[in-house]
């Protein structure tokens, strides 16, 4: 065997004493440690705080750099914000033009704005009777053209050009014209009706007729042979029809369905501000400006005429003076008289000469400043009624109107597609050849309904007896119905539309066919939330030359491509479900109210009112910093573009964040875009970009704060696109700036 290992030697005992002593330099190495530490926060502490006392004085430098010019600044940008009130007249004057150029072209039509015309003309057509259908369309064509331009004047005049007064008779044009048109339709159809008998169809013996026009569409049906069996009503090459009840198929009855691309049945202007407008404030300091123009313009001529008489007091005065040193020098009586009779003409002539010459200069004087202050004053007044009905644009309502059960919230929906006139009507008389002559009998009552079900019935089962009727319509081609459209009825007690009594309700989407059931005929439309395209995906204004724009607004249904040039908005491109769609507004060139009214009647909803707060959540920012923003992206828009940014929904609502680049800049460019952010009185570039994680307001570096965009523009743009900028048409910036006021892109995005 061999030899055993060794074992290892035992481990030394530490004493007392060497324990201590490593407990003692463990401590101090903690100690040591420590205070490193603590020196090390110490210094990173002060070199912090040296920074911050660096920015701090760095930010306290710009701010007291941005008071001084502030002032500069602000003189240059209210030059530039004159385009607003210049674009303003522009239009006034447009508007006095279009009515010269109607009167010299004298075609019999009635200028809209003049009441008088307006009564002569309304009172005419009612004295016109037995009018076909045919004559009604035609001439319904002239009525509906009135109807549009007296709710552009009440769209597009100022209040403080129209006044209370105006806007009531305007307003009353519209309801007389519009119940005319109605009552011209009723006596017609019952001329139509009065035939029934001579159009009757040979294999159904009932009478079907379809009158189309590319504003109303008729479909008349007459039960002459009141077949019980003949229960659907289907008419020739449509899908549109009713399903009737027996009682209906058995009576004298006619079933009327009026389509009509326009609706003269909601209320007018039903989403009007409650309470107290600002119109009535610029009206006031309209007056007060007149009073105090014709207080100024008298005290002028007051002390004109006083500083007359004092000249004249005075050169009184001293010819009188120099007739009495004269006597008093000359000793002899005849030459005293002498002198008297030589001097004082002599001295009368030449201060009436200096008077002349001096009233002349005052008076021109005070015409040229009359003129200028005549001039600045309507300015200034034009201006302040611009604000007025900009700020206005972007104000949000406090109080919802009530709304009762079963009511159609007009606030939230919007009605699309006109309406459809849904009539049960009672056969009048038919005509009858004697003899060479027709005879018919003409009733005093005129159109009567058929009163479906009947108020008083004896039936035990009363809704058995009086089913709803099955009705099947054609949904208007030129609306777009992103989601499935709901079908409400007109209570002509309430005037209101209502929810009830209207079921089984099946939409066709590729047919345009919807089908329902109708307790009882009346006035029914096609509804869809007014607010479905908001809030907005992202937005985009880019520029695509001098005074042309291209603003893109993305939805969660559609992308809009909206051209503006000059005065004028058109239609460029729309996209559903990333599909092309064509529409009948593309290509259009209109001016931006009528432009916005027919987007809103084709289902393109993306113009929020006042109630739109209540039904889409919003990133709300303080009205006159987003009217500020607008009006002096506008300003820009010929050379800048503009683009949604995510941090706009971290900051404050005082504060407003989008993105901005040069339009000169390349596209594919991405680092290009400039992050900024306003407040109304400041503007200033932020050191985040758009795909930071953690957002913060500091200043990019060696950038300064200004108090307009335009003079943060002029920091880092080209002088070409500043160029540009100063040599943009009025009308363009105006309805650019109108365009932002109305889709308020900083809020609903």
């Amino acid at each position: 065997m061999g030899p055993k290992p060794k074992k290892p030697a035992g481990k030394k005992k530490i004493t007392k004493a060497e324990r201590l002593r490593l407990l003692q330099e463990e401590e101090e190495k903690r100690l040591k440690e420590e205070e490193e530490a603590r020196l090390k926060l110490e210094k990173e502490e002060q070199e912090r705080q040296e920074i911050q006392r660096i920015e701090r004085e760095k930010w306290h430098r710009l701010e007291e750099k941005d008071l001084e010019r502030r002032n500069e600044e602000f003189e240059e940008l209210t030059l530039l914000e004159d385009c607003f009130p210049e674009a303003e007249k522009l239009k006034r004057e447009s508007r006095a033009l279009s009515q010269w150029k109607h009167y010299l072209e004298c075609d019999g039509s009635p200028d809209p704005s003049i009441a008088q015309e307006m009564n002569t003309f309304i009172s005419l057509w009612e004295e016109e009777t037995n009018e076909t259908f045919e004559r009604v369309i035609e001439k319904s064509k002239l009525v509906l053209s009135l109807i549009k331009k007296l709710k552009l004047i009440l769209l597009e005049t100022p209040s403080c050009d129209l006044g209370d007064r105006m806007v009531a008779q305007h307003q009353g044009s519209i309801l007389r014209l519009q119940e005319l048109l109605s009552q011209k339709v009723d006596v017609a159809t019952e001329l139509l009706l009065r035939e029934a008998s001579t159009l009757a169809d040979l294999d159904s013996g009932n009478m079907e007729k379809i009158i189309q026009d590319e504003n109303v569409t008729l479909y008349v049906w007459a039960n002459l042979k009141k077949n019980p069996r003949y229960r659907s009503v289907k008419f020739s090459g449509t899908q549109i029809g009713f399903e009737i009840p027996k009682i209906l198929a058995t009576s004298d009855v006619a079933l009327r369905l009026l389509h009509t691309r326009y609706d003269h049945v909601t209320p007018l202007f039903p989403t009007s501000v409650p309470g107290e407008e600002r119109t009535p404030i610029v009206q006031e300091e309209f007056r007060k400006e007149k009073s105090t123009e014709k207080a100024v313009s008298t005290e002028k001529a007051v002390s004109t005429e006083k500083a007359i008489s004092t000249e004249k007091a005075i050169s009184t005065e001293k010819a009188v003076s120099t007739e009495k040193e004269a006597t008093s020098q000359d000793e002899e009586p005849g030459l005293k008289q002498d002198r008297e009779f030589s001097l004082v003409p002599e001295e009368g002539i030449m201060s009436e000469a200096l008077e002349d010459n001096e009233v002349q200069r005052i008076s021109y004087q005070e015409d040229e400043n009359a003129e200028a202050t005549k001039y600045e004053l309507e300015m200034r007044l034009l201006s302040e009624a611009v604000s007025a009905a900009q700020l206005h644009l972007v104000e949000n309502i406090v109080d919802l109107p009530e709304i009762h059960e079963n009511e159609v919230d007009l606030c939230h929906f919007s009605t699309l597609g006109g309406v459809y006139h849904l009539d049960i009507l009672a056969l009048p008389p038919q005509c009858k050849p004697v003899k060479g002559w027709v005879l018919v009998e003409i009733r005093q009552e005129g159109l009567q309904r058929f009163t479906y079900p009947p108020e008083n019935t004896d039936e035990p089962d009363p809704e058995s007896a009086f089913p709803p009727i099955e009705v099947t319509l054609e949904v208007c081609e030129n609306v777009i119905f992103f989601e499935d459209p709901q079908v409400i009825r007109w209570d002509a007690e309430g005037k209101l539309w209502r929810t009830d009594g209207i079921s089984c309700v099946v939409y066709h989407r590729e047919e345009r066919l919807i089908t329902f059931n109708l307790d009882t005929l009346g006035p029914v439309t096609l509804i869809q939330d007014a607010h479905i395209n908001m809030p907005y995906q992202s937005w985009e204004l880019r520029p695509l030359g001098v005074n042309r724009v291209l603003i893109t607004v993305t939805t969660l249904f559609t992308k809009l491509q909206i051209h503006i040039k000059e005065n004028l908005c058109m239609l460029a491109s729309i996209k559903l479900r990333s599909q092309e769609h064509l529409s009948h507004l593309e290509g259009k060139w209109m001016r931006p109210a009528p432009f916005i009214m027919a987007l809103k009647e084709a289902g393109l909803n993306i113009f929020p009112t006042v109630y739109s707060h209540f039904y889409v959540v919003i990133n709300n920012k303080v009205p006159m910093v987003e009217v500020k923003a607008y009006r002096q992206m506008a300003l820009l828009s010929s050379a800048f573009a503009f683009r949604w940014s995510k941090w706009n929904m971290s900051c404050n609502s005082s504060r407003v964040v989008f993105r901005m680049k040069e339009g000169l800049a390349e596209e594919a460019e991405e680092h290009l875009w400039a992050l900024l952010m306003f407040s109304g009185d400041r503007a200033q570039l932020l050191k985040i970009r758009e795909d930071s994680e953690v957002f913060s307001e500091a200043l990019k570096e060696e950038t300064e704060f200004h108090s307009t965009l335009y003079h943060m523009a002029k920091d880092f743009a080209s002088p070409e696109a500043m160029e540009k900028v100063r040599h943009s048409n009025c009308q363009f910036i105006d309805s650019v700036c109108h365009m932002l006021l109305s889709t308020r892109v900083l809020s609903f995005s």
